[in-house]
């Protein structure tokens, strides 16, 4: 794996480029990307991105980071606060509080629609979907790929994801091998113009 900055370097040609914000070459598939990285290296690709989204909006490529982090602590917090979400971690099993997590975030019913909305109010020409460790376990990657194709439809999407990514499998913190998904490019095999 390139080292954090040469892999941004890599990235912002990848992204920049007026082939892939067309969604050109890509056979007919969707226009989703992995861009797998070391988990330990988190504060680093953290920072990376940030400069990244500020670097491309200056070239007036605007990008929506969909923080799936974020936009879990605006659900609970939405839906009685995240006090009342503690308080039944502590009232409960690990299993019966993951639940209890997942219910309140249900994929179809309250995630995906607040991704939609988000996604329906910017000018986003790429959409950067973050946060994916830190939502671990109670939000799984390949579903959230999986039902992002259905709303992430106008603009090319670009996973940061903290493991590996061999083109079929997501392999989380390069522990915890996740359902095979096949729809995604790894961004760091795009060809670029150097």
């Amino acid at each position: 794996m390139k080292d954090i900055p040469e892999q941004f370097e890599h990235i912002f040609k990848a992204v920049s480029s007026e082939s892939f914000l067309k969604k050109e070459a890509l056979g007919g598939e969707i226009p989703f990307f992995i861009a797998a990285y070391d988990a330990k290296k988190e504060i680093d690709v953290y920072q990376s991105i940030k400069r990244l989204i500020k670097k491309l909006d200056t070239m007036g490529i605007p990008v929506l980071e969909i923080n799936l982090y974020d936009i879990v602590c605006n659900i609970l917090e939405e839906k009685g606060g995240m006090e009342r979400m503690f308080r039944v971690e502590k009232a409960r099993s690990k299993e019966k509080f993951q639940n209890a997590l997942q219910s309140s975030l249900n994929m179809h019913e309250v995630l995906m629609p607040k991704i939609h909305q988000l996604i329906t109010e910017s000018n986003a020409k790429v959409y950067f979907l973050t946060g994916i460790g830190l939502v671990f376990p109670y939000i799984r990657s390949h579903n959230v790929l999986n039902n992002l194709q259905n709303v992430a439809k106008d603009a090319p999407t670009l996973a940061f994801f903290p493991g590996e990514y061999d083109g079929h499998a997501l392999n989380l913190f390069g522990l915890f091998k996740d359902d095979n998904y096949y729809r995604a490019f790894d961004i760091n095999k795009i060809e670029t113009k150097s």
